[in-house]
């Protein structure tokens, strides 16, 4: 089986989610795939509940990962971008399918559940 680093994983499935698990993971490949290229800036603004640290160390890993493309260019100010490899935007009908996920559940189970009397 493949392995990570120094990590070995029993199936596909575990690997994947140990490429792009975590909170912040998935949500910083939603907006690459689905809004192109982003700056740093503009990454953090999207999520306002990331810290800077939590952001950088999230797109390292990512990056590491050869998910995601850091660009970086020779200009005062410093200018970084990133982008999605093709193995990033490979992911992208896993994103698309685990939102659609979420808004069945939000729309259709959660009425179901809160309209179900407590036992």
């Amino acid at each position: 089986m493949p392995d990570l680093g120094d990590r070995l994983f029993n199936c596909e499935k575990e690997l994947t989610l140990a490429v792009i698990g975590g909170k912040w993971k998935m949500l910083i490949l939603w907006y690459l795939g689905k809004e192109g290229t982003k700056r740093f800036g503009e990454l953090k603004s999207l999520m306002p509940g990331i810290t800077q640290r939590m952001l950088v160390n999230q797109l390292r890993e990512l990056e590491s990962h050869l998910i995601v493309h850091r660009e970086v260019y020779a200009v005062v100010p410093p200018k970084v971008e990133y982008s999605l490899t093709d193995a990033g935007m490979k992911l992208m009908p896993i994103l698309d399918a685990m939102y659609d996920w979420g808004r069945y559940y939000i729309d259709e189970v959660l009425p179901e559940e809160q309209a179900t009397p407590d036992k």
